[in-house]
Parts: C-alpha cells; sequence; structure tokens
C-alpha cells in the first residue's frame, strides 16, 4: 500500500469533519483507495462526537472518476474481507451507509462508477453546476459491483434507475437533480458555502438527536448486505470478459483514464465501439 494519503482529514470540530479526496490525475479509486477508505470509515463509526462528515474533492474536475480499470486483480482479490464478511469496497459502502453521523457528498466534476457508489451511500448529495453522474459499467460489458441498481431505485424509481444503469450515460448535475440522483444544485461558487453551512448546522445540534433520527431513515431505506455481495459477484463474473476486449482497448486509446479526452464526456464513448 501506498504511503501517499489520499483523503485530507480536515477536523473544523469535534462535531464536523471535511474530508477532501485527491489522486491524481482524475481520482481514480484504486486498491490503495479501497484500503484507506475501509481505514476511515472505522474512524467515522468509532467517534463518539462526530456528528457530520462532508466529503468533496480538490480536482475540480473528477470528484471520483471510476474504478481504476488497471487494478493489479491478484491483490483485490487477495485483500481480506472487512468487518461485515464483504470485500473491502462493498464493506466500506455498506458501513458508510450505516455510520452514526450524517455524511455529506459536495459533488463537482464528475462521479462515475464506483465514485457514483460511493456517493450513493453517502445521505446527502449536493452538486455543483458543472457536477456529472453515471453508472458507465454496462457500456463496458459489466454489472455494476457497488449495487447502484438498489440504491437509485430507491431514490429515484425504477424506470429512471433503469435509464442511468442500462443506458450507462452522463448525467449532469440539473438533470440529476430533476430525477433525484442529488439533492439539489447550487449555483457557480456557491456549493462549499452552502454545504460548510449545512454542515455546521447540523454539527450545532445534539449527537444523540442526530443519529437517532439518522437511524429510522436508514431502517426504511437498508439495503441487505447480501444484496452488495450479489452485485461485486456479478461484476465478477462480467467485468474483462474477452468479448470486451476490443472495446476496452478503444476506450484506452482514446484517452480512457487520462485527465483529457474522453473522461470529460465519457458518457458519450461508452457507446462508441471500435
Amino acid at each position: 500500500m501506498s504511503n501517499q494519503s489520499q483523503s485530507d482529514v480536515h477536523v473544523v470540530s469535534p462535531s464536523y469533519w471535511k474530508v477532501t479526496f485527491e489522486n491524481a490525475p482524475i481520482n481514480l479509486i484504486d486498491l490503495d483507495t479501497v484500503e484507506q477508505l475501509a481505514d476511515l470509515v472505522t474512524r467515522i463509526e468509532q467517534d463518539p462526537d462526530l456528528a457530520v462528515v462532508v466529503f468533496q474533492s480538490a480536482n475540480p474536475d473528477f470528484f471520483m472518476a471510476h474504478l481504476d480499470l488497471l487494478i493489479d486483480y491478484e491483490r483485490a482479490a487477495a485483500m481480506p474481507p472487512g468487518p461485515t464478511g464483504l470485500a473491502p469496497f462493498s464493506d466500506s459502502l455498506l458501513r458508510l451507509s450505516r455510520v452514526p453521523a450524517v455524511t455529506v457528498s459536495a459533488i463537482n466534476g464528475r462521479a462515475r462508477g464506483a465514485g457514483s457508489e460511493f456517493v450513493l451511500n453517502t445521505d446527502i448529495r449536493f452538486a455543483g453546476p458543472n457536477a456529472i453522474l453515471g453508472q458507465p459499467e454496462v457500456g463496458l460489458g459489466a454489472v455494476p459491483g457497488g449495487n447502484p441498481m438498489g440504491r437509485l431505485a430507491e431514490l429515484v424509481g425504477r424506470g429512471r434507475a433503469m435509464e442511468i444503469v442500462l443506458g450507462g450515460d452522463d448525467f449532469p448535475a440539473q438533470l440529476a437533480a430533476e430525477y433525484g440522483y442529488v439533492n439539489r444544485v447550487l449555483p457557480e461558487g456557491e456549493l462549499d458555502d452552502f454545504v460548510d453551512t449545512f454542515a455546521r448546522r447540523i454539527a450545532g445540534f445534539d449527537k444523540a438527536a442526530v443519529s437517532g433520527t439518522k437511524e429510522f431513515v436508514d431502517a426504511a431505506t437498508a439495503i441487505p448486505a447480501s444484496d452488495y455481495a450479489a452485485a461485486l459477484a456479478a461484476f465478477r463474473r462480467t467485468a474483462g470478459r474477452p468479448e470486451n476486449a476490443d472495446h476496452r482497448r478503444s476506450l484506452f486509446t482514446r484517452g480512457l483514464q487520462q485527465p483529457q479526452g474522453i473522461e470529460l464526456d465519457l458518457g458519450k464513448h461508452i457507446a462508441e465501439k471500435a
């Protein structure tokens, strides 16, 4: 594991943390991200005073791009399961969705694939006008592994969830808000201040009232751990199959996982076959 931390945790107050993600050049979710995220979720779970955590990105163009498609699969397979018994990333998503603190994603730039799955497992999503969300996995021949199907069906309804995950297209901020993928869009330059004011408001409330209220919402919208396990198993069965190798190679040739080129407009390019 790299010693380079990808998340800067700023303790604004005992009840309010601000976590800034940075993994240059485009904030890919790699195996170091997965390991560090597990540790971060544990810290959030165990802090008795923490009431609210804001997640943001240091990169204005990418919140979390998506899973690194060039990860070391042997290293991934050797990683031990997390406390829930699930594989590490699925474990972190499930535990993140259940932490006693309120979690808020302040999304500017792109959050696709595993990045979208991350924000879907936070409690509240606020977006800047340049935010773009999407689940491109089906366009790569894979079932999404973090079970965005379950979260999206709850948030946006069955038909729109189908549109998002099966179409594999990009959802710009305003359309994402219209669908319920994010809570709301803030005007240019206003996202950070809005989210900070909102977080400080929650942080000023009684922790027992905040976490106790959140428990009821969590119970009403809970996704079973078995669904996370099944989605990951489906991803592992379908990702990287030889019949999709030419398309994948073509995407890398056109700049996949690079800061310019198709990553800026991936929803469009994922449907263009070589």
